[in-house]
């Protein structure tokens, strides 16, 4: 990917138009159940049917939000604009989205990712994210010679103990049922922290694995499209995965992230909350949906950075972390 769309859905209140809310809906290419058609011919919709509601008075008006746009009928990725358009006009159209300590500096912690690319090129990028501060990294492997991923990863452990870096890998389903044990076995060496989702979607050999498995595998694309909550809890139950990883724009919006929060920690799972690489809007609402809980582990909150075109914000990372500049301020002349 070299670029990317979203769609912002902007509200206000007919008697003051300058208190706006935005909400912003990017599915991701190659993820998304939603084609870039179908989001705007939904969008359309709710810009057709939203003067007839009013602005969500507390948190629990969003179900009755979802109940009047038949949130089944919705994509995640405009699911998570509405509800983010919407808390935002509630709270006075200033991007606050929850109230909690993050507008107020609270830093939370984040992995520094690294994408695929060649030895070297990882190599480098490793290398600056620990010298920028980040304590948690996370290697996309499965991309280039697996023997090579490995060498990376040794070189990692040469250098940082486990104590100094964490490494979390993200395999994108890429692992083959008859090698995935094996190439966790050999990952295991290096004290990995978690691997997200070694096999593809679906696969029925997933529950073993993750028994089996010597790093604890994280769910990420398998929740996609999982929206029921009766088939959310079978889910869980079935392959017991150590951790998921929650998209809002992919797993069914702000309010189908907190049923998922809640269904795992019912079960002593653990879980993070990672962007789909939306904007600075979207990476804004999923901090402070981030900051509603208490936050023990890093997020993967960290891909504003890699826009060259994106909106101006508060928002910065600073070693490791992602903060809110108090002294900065939005600038969404853009989207005007």
């Amino acid at each position: 990917m070299t670029k990317r769309d979203s769609w912002f859905l902007k509200v206000w209140d007919q008697q003051n138009p300058e208190l706006f809310g935005i909400g912003e809906a990017g599915p991701l290419p190659g993820l998304s159940l939603e084609k870039p058609e179908e989001v705007e011919q939904q969008l359309t919709e709710v810009v057709s049917k939203i003067a007839k509601i009013n602005a969500p008075q507390h948190l629990n008006s969003l179900y009755e939000i979802h109940d009047f746009f038949g949130s089944s009928a919705l994509s995640s990725s405009v699911l998570f604009a509405l509800e983010t358009a919407m808390l935002d006009l509630k709270n006075g159209g200033n991007r606050l989205i929850y109230r909690n300590n993050f507008l107020a500096g609270q830093p939370l912690p984040i992995n520094g990712l690294i994408w695929m690319g060649g030895l070297d090129i990882m190599l480098q990028q490793v290398s600056i994210k620990l010298y920028e501060g980040f304590s948690c990294i996370k290697l996309k492997i499965g991309g280039i010679n697996f023997e090579k991923e490995l060498d990376i990863l040794q070189f990692i452990r040469r250098k940082y103990f486990r104590d100094t870096v964490t490494i979390r890998l993200d395999a994108n389903g890429s692992f083959k049922p008859e090698d995935a044990l094996n190439k966790l076995l050999n990952c295991s060496r290096f004290d990995v922290h978690s691997i997200e989702q070694p096999l593809k979607p679906g696969s029925p050999l997933l529950p073993e694995l993750c028994k089996k498995s010597p790093i604890p595998i994280a769910l990420d694309e398998e929740l996609i499209g999982v929206v029921d909550k009766q088939k959310k809890i079978e889910l869980l139950e079935r392959i017991q995965p150590p951790y998921i990883i929650l998209k809002p724009s992919l797993h069914g919006g702000l309010l189908g992230c907190e049923e998922w929060i809640a269904l795992a920690e019912e079960r002593k799972i653990g879980w993070w909350i990672t962007s789909a690489l939306e904007s600075n809007i979207g990476l804004n609402a999923l901090a402070q949906f981030t900051a509603n809980y208490p936050v023990t582990t890093h997020q993967g909150l960290g891909t504003g950075s890699i826009y060259s075109d994106n909106i101006a914000s508060p928002l910065e990372v600073r070693k490791g972390t992602l903060v809110h500049n108090s002294q900065e301020n939005w600038d969404l002349s853009e989207l005007n």
